[in-house]
């Protein structure tokens, strides 16, 4: 990965610029085993935004990988991962929130962080608010399909040092939530930091 600027984004922490047309963000998985959600808007018009639909259809296939173009509704590019070093990564899980958490791991989970309200307090200078988030892209995330068509959300396949790095097609507005989850294994129940590295 090139160098450049370093942020590094706590556990459980959040974070969100833009990044100028060319330019790279790089995302390290600094203690292995961590997913970081993550969304994408042009800079110009927020309305333009990440389509999981519309990037599983273009590039026909279901996981993230080298090559893939992160997409809009309307086929616009938005960014595009240049190099990982993950195998694969989910975008079909979506952000965890405190209703799924409650819904899905009991009511004493309520009081919880989660991505949901870890997006809005990142985007929230932007004027974004809850309409404005959409399904997400889970870096490092491990959610395997099984043939039934059952998704699991189990143990990572990421590891300390492990990175992904994408260009910027067009200037963007990027929301990272370092996951806080600690109910599912998608964090080994222990959520770590992460070093994002822009370079322009």
């Amino acid at each position: 990965m090139t160098t450049g600027d370093t942020i590094d984004v706590p556990a459980r922490g959040r974070w969100a610029g833009v990044i100028a047309a060319g330019g790279h963000l790089g995302i390290i998985d600094l203690h292995g085993n961590q997913a970081v959600d993550f969304l994408v808007y042009d800079a110009a018009d927020p309305a333009i935004r990440y389509s999981a639909q519309t990037t599983m259809r273009a590039q026909r296939n279901i996981f993230v990988r080298q090559g893939t173009v992160l997409r809009a509704d309307d086929g616009t590019p938005l960014m595009q991962v240049t190099g990982t070093t993950c195998e694969r990564h989910d975008t079909l899980a979506g952000a965890c929130s405190q209703e799924s958490n409650t819904l899905r791991y009991g009511y004493h989970t309520a009081h919880q962080e989660a991505c949901v309200d870890n997006f809005l307090l990142a985007l929230a200078p932007w004027g974004l608010g809850k309409r404005d988030l959409v399904s997400n892209v889970n870096w490092f995330m491990n959610v395997p399909v099984e043939r039934d068509g059952t998704l699991g959300i189990v143990d990572g396949i990421s590891a300390a040092g492990l990175e992904v790095e994408l260009r910027a097609e067009r200037t963007v507005l990027v929301a990272v939530s370092n996951c806080p989850q600690v109910n599912n294994p998608c964090n080994a129940f222990n959520p770590t930091p992460v070093r994002l590295v822009i370079t322009r």
